[in-house]
């Protein structure tokens, strides 16, 4: 085992991966105050893309191959958490503030947990399930603005639909992610899966007709644009993907956690946003269930 000193550059590079992740959604409200969401995600992916590929053949001096029995499975990546991800994202973005968003979104691993359960029978223990009832439930005071039976009386608005969505859309990226990752590696398959949702983006733009021209745009949606293509989907992916080689997978995850805190954080400072205190005790919930649901047992398994 590395000694922690040497480590700490590492840690230190996924905390800042946390803080630009959860900073993507102050730059996603920024941008979704000014341009249609397909636009403004087929300009994000653009980007996003451009910089994984320039950043993956930069580390492999090449593009590497996937095979075919991989190709469907890319698509359907590219699909769940590119396309249909971002439009709820950028559409969600545009009636929901972007801290609020975040914590909704912090739910996003306790989703996978449970869908894995549900649909592909992995363990869940006691302790886990009782993380995925509590962040549900601090779920359910988020979307609610404190009032948890808000979202079962059907008393919440479209972008609390669409961040769901998001939640969806990710949790689904995610399980088909896992049968790819078997053959390829995470940079490799996040790069593909970027490739495939931007083509499928382009086409739903272009067929739309809000990627048929250049966006007429404040200089704070192009730098917000800028930062969510290239800081955003780029850099990060790559930084996080050396804190999974040099940390693992699960303590690198942990920094995850950071991101709905530091987008409820820069919200509040950049764009002046203020969620209620049950908005963050539903906030607190959500983390404490996460934590719960990622404990492990002594053997190993869930």
């Amino acid at each position: 085992m590395k000694p922690e000193s040497r480590l700490a550059p590492v840690i230190a590079l996924q905390v800042v991966v946390a803080f630009i992740w959860g900073g993507t959604w102050i730059a996603g409200r920024i941008v979704a105050a000014e341009m249609p969401p397909l636009a403004a995600a087929g300009w994000r992916f653009l980007l996003g893309t451009l910089t994984l590929g320039l950043l993956v053949w930069h580390s492999a001096g090449k593009l590497p191959r996937i095979g075919r029995a991989d190709l469907a499975r890319i698509l359907a990546m590219g699909f769940t958490g590119i396309l249909a991800y971002n439009l709820c994202f950028f559409y969600g973005l545009q009636h929901v503030q972007a801290g609020r968003g975040a914590l909704v979104i912090a739910l996003n691993p306790v989703a996978v947990a449970l869908a894995a359960w549900l649909l592909m029978g992995e363990a869940l223990s006691l302790a886990r399930l009782a993380g995925v009832a509590i962040a549900l439930a601090g779920c359910l005071m988020v979307i609610g603005r404190g009032d948890p039976l808000a979202l079962l009386r059907g008393e919440i608005g479209s972008g609390e639909i669409a961040i769901l969505g998001c939640v969806a859309g990710w949790c689904a990226y995610t399980l088909i992610g896992r049968r790819v990752s078997r053959t390829l590696a995470p940079l490799t398959m996040t790069f593909y899966a970027s490739v495939a949702g931007g083509l499928m983006l382009l086409c739903a733009g272009l067929a739309e007709g809000s990627l048929r021209t250049l966006p007429v745009v404040s200089w704070h949606a192009v730098a917000a644009l800028l930062y969510l293509g290239i800081l955003g989907s780029g850099f990060s992916y790559v930084w996080y993907a050396q804190g999974v080689m040099r940390l693992g997978a699960a303590r690198a995850a942990v920094f995850i956690n950071l991101v709905p805190i530091s987008a409820v954080l820069l919200a509040a400072l950049i764009l002046d946003e203020h969620v209620g205190m049950s908005v963050l005790a539903g906030g607190v919930l959500v983390l404490a269930g996460v934590w719960l649901t990622n404990l492990r047992n002594p053997g190993g398994r869930g």
